[in-house]
Formats: C-alpha cells, structure tokens, sequence
C-alpha cells in the first residue's frame, strides 16, 4: 500500500523507529500502517482457545477487534454484568484470562509506556496476571520524552476519557483540563510506568500508522 502523504510518512518512519527500540525492551512489537492489518496481526497473537478479556479501550473497538473477540473467542465481558457486584466479580475474574486487551495512554519514542487508571484493573492486567498482553497503539500517542508522555496521559488522554462516564463530576469532566484532583471519582489514581516486558515477549504491542483513541 502506497502511503506518499507527509502525515502518513511520518508515522511510517517514527513507528518503525519505536517498534524498533520496544523489542530491545523485550515486548513483542509489530508496526502495521492500517487498522485493517492491525486487525489481521491482532488475531495471529490470539490463539484460538484463549479466555480474553480487556480494559476501556477505545483502540482495540476502532480496528474491530473487540467485535472480532465477542464472535469469535471465549470472553470474560464485564458490560454483560447484571448487577454491580457481578461487573465487580467479572473485573477479578478478567486478571486470570489468558489474553488481556487494552491500549496504552501515551508511549515515549525509544518505548516506554505510560498508563493512568481509574480503578486500577488495567493496569494490574498489564503488570501481572493474564498469560499474554495485547495492544493497540496508534502512532498519534508517541512522545518524545517520559515527561512528554505523562503529560499527555494526564493532560490529554485523562480529561477526554473521563468524557464517556456521565456521572463522574471531576473537575477535568467539568473543565476539559487536568486539575491534580483528589476527587474520590478521579480516573488518575493509578499512575504505572511500563519500561521493559517481564517474562520476555508477555506484552504485545501492535503500532498503527493511523490515529487511534485518544
């Protein structure tokens, strides 16, 4: 696929580059330029008789994949919960599937992540639990620095998401702008930094040459 625009150039070149330096932090990284072929790599890194489960990730929906999971695997799905003690039940529950989902917040160029967490269940998959990590990573949460890469988390990634939880009244959902709260509803409780994959190749980060979430 020919990719001759400055944006799209861009993102070829710095996504190869991370991909690059994540695999001498021993994650399994792969670059794909579009959703539909991070799709296709996202499947190959399924096996067929996984659990999966997976955190609020809007990246993992934009490819398909979740729809993909849903129809095609066995799932532990904490929105089909009937009461708030089960989603609570299925959110533990998801710490033990084999193939845990998610995105990450933000990401530095030679392949540290960065993730905020509200109630700490993704990113206590991320760190230990599930067998095997998968994520989706659009090359728009790249930054250059740690320092970058936490801003965006808080500044950027924090005060969009809280957006999608209507009954969370945190100052960064009333003014659209990190305020270091110390709000019992703040989705910033958990702050992890992710620098190398331990065991090797347990975390699988599939970078894509597109914006994806947020």
């Amino acid at each position: 696929m020919e990719r001759n625009k400055p944006k799209e150039i861009r993102y070829d070149l710095l996504g190869a580059k991370v991909v690059e330096n994540l695999q001498k932090r021993h994650f399994d990284a792969y670059y794909c330029q579009t959703k539909e072929d991070a799709l296709k790599k996202a499947i190959e890194l399924i096996p067929e008789d996984d659990v999966v489960s997976w955190g609020g990730s809007v990246s993992i929906d934009e490819i398909g994949l979740l729809n993909y999971v849903k129809e095609n695997r066995q799932v532990i799905d904490r929105d089909s919960a009937k009461s708030p003690e089960e989603r609570v039940y299925l959110m533990r529950q998801s710490l033990l599937c084999d193939t845990f989902l998610m995105s990450t917040n933000s990401m530095t160029e030679d392949g540290v992540l960065v993730n905020i967490d509200g109630n700490g269940n993704r990113v206590a998959a991320l760190c230990y639990g599930p067998k095997s990590v998968v994520m989706i990573v659009g090359v728009n949460k790249v930054c250059k620095t740690l320092d970058d890469a936490i801003s965006r988390a808080r500044n950027i990634a924090a005060p969009i998401n809280i957006q999608r939880f209507n009954d969370l009244k945190t100052p960064c959902y009333l003014k659209g702008s990190c305020d270091n709260c110390k709000s019992t509803e703040s989705i910033c409780t958990q702050v992890v930094i992710t620098r190398i994959s331990r065991p090797v190749s347990k975390i699988k980060i599939v970078v894509v040459g597109e914006d994806l979430g947020f």
